[in-house]
């Protein structure tokens, strides 16, 4: 009898040791449920909870909460578990590097494109990167790719997919013709060299693309990469400047030439290749094309008077230059709070945006801006519209109560977010769909 009153006294021990485990881990879950839940709430509040690109959408049913996938995710905060299952946070500023659909062990994640919501609109592409006409593609931000790492691997498999289909004997002047300067654009011509594929590559603007046009100190990249002809680049927190020079090095190095300044204004199928016009005199020809352009190679315009005048601006290049000027930065996204705040040092600067707070920046430079503002080095206009662009001046106006405010202004730059190219798309006849959460990657 007393052996058997000891063991249920032991038995009563490790019991309750078992209930006291499981009520501590009961009780963090549900408290780290509540943070995850409090910072949604604050997502939602801040406008960067709905994704605005490819992001991660979880199978709740499949999800065991290992946390494999937030570990994973350099960006932090994109996701978190909350009751029980991981969901996301601040969706917004996903930047689809896959990171969390390789982690997750039970294959829970997978990767879409827009929302139920928000459309996103995109070229029609099949796996191989073809588009509805065959013989063009597309790869990199163009088809969904905004990061610089995946662009950079979408524009290396695309020109593997080209090298297989090009004929021996097609009449063109080129085997493929690349369209952009960007990372995919890069990468596919560095793919192209390594396949002895004859290749022209035409840049509407500057080598870099859209990464061209940030600042220099911005920091463009945050994870390893690999370069077709260069191998594996273990570059973190890289800045632009870094970039620029390693892609020229790789191009040097190569023998490549990217054709700058030079916009593609048509391309029409003719003769089993297709035929080029470009800003330029002289027409060309090629037997594939890949189109590696950005969604926001066009700039988006206010249309608003004086808008044309030479002091408007829709980059900012070299900030370091501008010194003493009364100075009008238009937007309220990442380009624009980053360029206010490179302009602050050295010059008064006045941020204006149409809505009451910050929507979908960074966090990082969500606690920079707002700082900036509570020193006095930038003036923020909420609630206000650019109205009206003069020599000296310019009028804001009141999104409340319609009032105009004149300010002394030297210099104005919109960043007012790009237009994908729909009417060139069109006209050279591809297919465009909106996609509301479509799924990109699936592991099922």
């Amino acid at each position: 009898m007393e052996i058997l009153l000891e063991e249920i006294a032991i038995y009563g021990v490790v019991f309750a040791l078992i209930l006291l485990v499981v009520i501590i881990y009961l009780r963090r879950q549900k408290k780290a449920s509540r943070i995850v839940a409090e910072k949604i709430k604050v997502a939602k509040i801040a406008g960067i909870h709905e994704p605005v690109s490819l992001h991660p959408v979880i199978d709740i049913n499949d999800c065991i909460q290992t946390g494999a996938c937030i570990a994973a995710c350099p960006e932090k905060d994109i996701l978190g578990i909350k009751d029980g299952k991981a969901t996301t946070i601040n969706a917004s500023h996903c930047i689809g590097h896959g990171a969390c659909f390789h982690a997750c062990p039970t294959e829970a994640i997978s990767l879409c494109i827009g929302t139920e919501k928000r459309g996103v609109e995109l070229p029609h592409v099949n796996y191989n990167f073809e588009t509805n006409i065959p013989g063009i593609f597309i790869a990199g931000e163009l088809g969904g790719m905004g990061l610089i790492k995946n662009a950079v691997e979408q524009g290396k498999q695309a020109v593997e997919n080209i090298e297989k289909s090009v004929k021996k004997k097609h009449g063109a002047d080129f085997d493929l013709l690349v369209v952009g300067a960007g990372p995919a654009g890069i990468s596919a011509s560095l793919t192209a060299k390594k396949h002895k594929l004859s290749c022209i590559t035409l840049e509407q603007d500057s080598l870099g693309g859209t990464v061209f046009t940030f600042p220099r100190s911005k920091i463009v990249m945050t994870s390893a990469m690999n370069l077709p002809l260069v191998g594996k680049v273990k570059l973190y927190e890289t800045s632009k400047a870094d970039l620029l020079d390693l892609w020229n090095r790789a191009l040097d190095k190569n023998g490549i030439k990217i054709e700058e300044k030079t916009k593609v204004e048509s391309i029409v199928a003719e003769n089993g290749h297709f035929k080029i016009s470009t800003n330029k005199e002289t027409d060309i020809t090629a037997h594939r094309v890949l189109l590696a352009i950005g969604r926001r190679g066009t700039p988006r315009k206010l249309n608003v008077p004086g808008e044309n005048s030479e002091k408007v601006a829709y980059k900012l290049l070299e900030p370091e230059d501008i010194e003493g000027k009364n100075i009008l930065v238009v937007g309220g996204g990442d380009s624009a709070v980053e360029s206010a705040m490179l302009l602050a040092d050295q010059n008064k600067v006045t941020l204006s945006y149409r809505k009451e707070a910050f929507q979908r920046i960074k966090p990082k430079n969500s606690e920079r801006i707002n700082a900036a503002i509570q020193q006095g080095k930038i003036e923020m206009r909420f609630n206000t519209n650019l109205l009206a662009i003069s020599e000296d001046q310019v009028i804001l106006g009141s999104t409340l109560d319609h009032s105009r405010q004149p300010l002394p202004n030297d210099l104005v730059y919109i960043f007012a977010g790009g237009e994908l190219p729909t009417q060139f798309l069109q006209k050279i006849g591809l297919q465009i769909t909106k996609k509301f959460g479509e799924t990109v990657l699936k592991h099922k």
